[in-house]
């Protein structure tokens, strides 16, 4: 026993003393190296054929929007990122209670409440009836950030609020903070009830939250959003920074309103009423 534990010591202690002859700065180069092979410098960088921007940030045109477009655009948003429906009676201990818990990324709704504060008797008749498209507001200054304990909800550099699915607790300090109701929570198993799963995006789990992320997996291989692309030129995307871009020029010659701009949020997402 005594010399069993003797051989183990001495074969552990040749190892320390060979890992200590191995600097920080031999590692550091050896990963250089690896990455000049692998002719990029930054792993982290973006792609080259990625779309990028300062801030990113999108139009949505209530002109351009009716019942068909919208549902075309919610469908293509929540098969593109396996959002499931748990209104399919068909579903496994289904109840009329899971409607309830509804998962939506995009979705409709009426513009007094959409625009509550903007709303009054004398409203348009078009503006009453029409459904208008509601989601992450994307917000320049998000206040879901500020009140995540884990940093699973964060905003990148282009202004994009992003959900690490890995790292949500599902404590739903986020669905609180933001004024928008635009976070959904999975109360129960959400893959049962996803219809069509696209296999290129993460399904999620019970006790996660989750929401719009501009598609950000579509920008980092050049592709537009999906709900942009079938929008009909209802909703147009790009760099809020960028004066020469779609959305400042569509900004430039039409009067736009955005939500609740007196909470200090500073949202991304701009509607032509």
């Amino acid at each position: 026993m005594e010399n069993t534990r003797r051989k183990f010591l001495k074969f552990t202690g040749i190892s320390v003393l060979g890992l200590s002859s191995i600097s920080i700065i031999d590692i550091l180069n050896a990963k250089k190296a690896a990455a000049a092979a692998d002719n990029s410098a930054d792993p982290y960088a973006f792609p080259e054929k990625a779309l990028t921007a300062e801030r990113w940030g999108m139009v949505v045109d209530t002109r351009k929007l009716d019942t068909r477009i919208n549902q075309k655009i919610i469908d293509a948003c929540h098969t593109a990122h396996n959002v499931p429906d748990f209104s399919d009676p068909n579903l496994p201990g289904y109840s009329s209670a899971n409607i309830r818990h509804k998962i939506k990324w995009i979705w409709d709704e009426t513009y007094d409440h959409v625009f509550p504060e903007k709303a009054d008797d004398f409203l348009a008749d078009r503006l009453k009836k029409l459904p208008i498209l509601t989601l992450c507001n994307q917000c320049a200054n998000p206040p879901c950030v500020r009140v995540c304990p884990t940093k699973a909800t964060f905003k990148r550099e282009d202004g994009i609020v992003m959900m690490d699915f890995h790292r949500c607790i599902g404590c739903r300090f986020c669905m609180a903070a933001c004024p928008y109701g635009s976070r959904s929570f999975n109360f129960r198993d959400p893959r049962p009830a996803i219809k069509n799963e696209n296999k290129q995006y993460p399904t999620r789990m019970k006790g996660v939250v989750e929401k719009c992320n501009f598609c950000e997996e579509r920008l980092a291989v050049g592709k537009q959003p999906a709900c942009v692309e079938v929008s009909n030129g209802a909703l147009v995307f790009g760099d809020l920074a960028d004066p020469n871009s779609e959305v400042r020029k569509l900004l430039n010659k039409n009067y736009a309103i955005r939500r609740k701009q007196s909470l200090g949020t500073n949202p991304s997402v701009y509607y032509i009423v």
